[in-house]
């Protein structure tokens, strides 16, 4: 089934995620999402706005296929979230994320892996992998160092959630859109589109040189990644984490 939504915009191509009601994040849409960002890449590399359906952007990975397939899914998991990760984050054109709600774990890494990030006044943003009991894969960890900056130890090894202004000092996002989102997103991808397109990948290839030099050198810590997220212990960490959401 067909999760990922594309629109023509003028110039600009807009990628609203449909998965289930808090678009999480599986195998499956990782990869069609994955699919997507490629194929506007061949296809020239131009402006994008990535959205969610609903209320919410992306409420990160979905936790029940994890705690269900163990560690024979989580090997596929975490090199399907490294790989669209890196996608977003190299892709060459302008991208902007519309965070119309909550963007939590990896869809906080979504989010924080494009150009420009819009986000509603009441849309919560964060990384919590490490409440949940889960490493972060290479590619995770250095776009949220790169968004971040000065801020990411604090927002990483906290895994809280921002909202507001408190988001906007730390990085996650550039400004908060009190109406019309999607309308401010599309216009501010159509002006990034209006920079020569030299000139604008190879000052932002440049920019996330050493951060895509870090994630393309990751095998090994990847491979820890991978254990730490198949283990006993962490799976049982993640099935106690899901109880507790749903007993709120």
């Amino acid at each position: 089934m067909t999760v990922i939504e594309i629109d023509a915009v003028g110039a600009v191509h807009v990628l609203t995620l449909s998965a289930g009601r808090v678009n999480a994040l599986d195998v499956e849409v990782l990869g069609e999402l994955t699919g997507v960002i490629r194929e506007q890449e061949r296809a020239g590399g131009g402006a994008l706005v990535i959205t969610g359906a609903g209320r919410v952007f992306s409420a990160g990975v979905d936790l029940n296929p994890v705690i269900m397939g163990g560690a024979a899914y989580t090997d596929r998991l975490v090199p399907a979230l490294s790989e669209l990760f890196d996608a977003v984050f190299s892709y060459p054109g302008p991208t902007v994320a519309a965070i119309n709600g909550a963007a939590i774990a990896g869809g906080c890494v979504l989010a924080c892996a494009c150009d420009w990030r819009l986000a509603t006044p009441n849309a919560q943003i964060g990384a919590a992998e490490v409440r949940v009991g889960v490493a972060f894969p290479v590619a995770a960890l250095e776009v949220m160092r790169y968004a971040c900056g000065d801020h990411a130890e604090e927002v990483l090894l906290s895994g809280r959630s921002y909202v507001g202004d408190e988001a906007v000092v730390r990085g996650l996002i550039h400004q908060v859109v009190p109406q019309d989102l999607l309308d401010v997103a599309v216009a501010a991808a159509s002006d990034l589109a209006t920079i020569p397109a030299v000139a604008y990948r190879h000052t932002k290839a440049q920019l996330r040189a050493p951060a895509l030099t870090r994630i393309h050198a990751g095998v090994d810590t990847d491979r820890e990644v991978r254990q730490i997220w198949g283990a006993a212990k962490t799976q049982q960490g993640i099935a106690d984490y899901v109880e507790r959401l749903r007993r709120r």
